[in-house]
């Protein structure tokens, strides 16, 4: 056990040594930017001229905040990159605008068929009910067919108005109070129609 620590110690000093003997190249390129290297074939020959030879007085503890050396031909030009649009705006799940927006559309859509189908529906049944009431005098067989199918435009009346009113819920509340728990913005929701 005390052969292994003794061990360690010395490759410690020993790394430590070789550390505080190492060169340090640094030099500036023509935008500024500071580089470091310990491997004099990593400097740039238009740059080796600068380069003031030091002895690295201790060990870095971490590596310099600068930029890390590179070859030539490596660095991206930073001044004619050109510049991007900004990020998409995203809810707190990642999804955008766009997905917001086919949301809502969705249930525009709905709502339209929604109404239509009532409207038609409606339209239908009350025109039933006036025959029913004009068919006093018609036969029972022929009354209680008109009462059936009274009754079934009715129910389906019925359910395209719950159809529309739970599209209007989905666009008035759900959708909204949804927009702001994920964060989105809630302006994705307006659809064309409705901006």
């Amino acid at each position: 056990m005390k052969r292994r620590g003794l061990i360690i110690i010395v490759g410690w000093l020993l790394s430590s040594i070789l550390a505080f003997g190492q060169e340090i190249y640094r030099w500036v390129d023509e935008k500024g930017i500071v580089h470091f290297s310990d491997d004099l074939s990593l400097v740039p020959e238009i740059y080796r001229d600068q380069i003031p030879k030091t002895k690295s007085t201790q060990e870095p503890a971490s590596p310099p905040s600068v930029e890390s050396p590179k070859r030539m031909g490596e660095e991206k030009d930073i001044e004619s990159a050109p510049q991007s649009a900004p990020p998409e705006q995203k809810d707190i799940l990642g999804r955008g605008e766009e997905w917001w927006r086919a949301k809502a559309e969705e249930w525009n859509e709905k709502l339209k068929a929604a109404r239509e189908n009532y409207e038609k529906a409606y339209s239908e049944w009350k025109s039933k009910q006036q025959e029913l009431e004009t068919s006093q005098f018609k036969s029972d067989s022929l009354k209680r067919k008109l009462k059936a199918e009274t009754r079934a435009l009715e129910e389906k009346a019925k359910d395209w108005e719950k159809q529309m009113e739970e599209a209007k819920n989905m666009l008035e509340n759900v959708l909204p109070k949804q927009a702001r728990e994920y964060r989105a913005d809630p302006d994705w929701l307006k659809t064309e129609e409705h901006k």
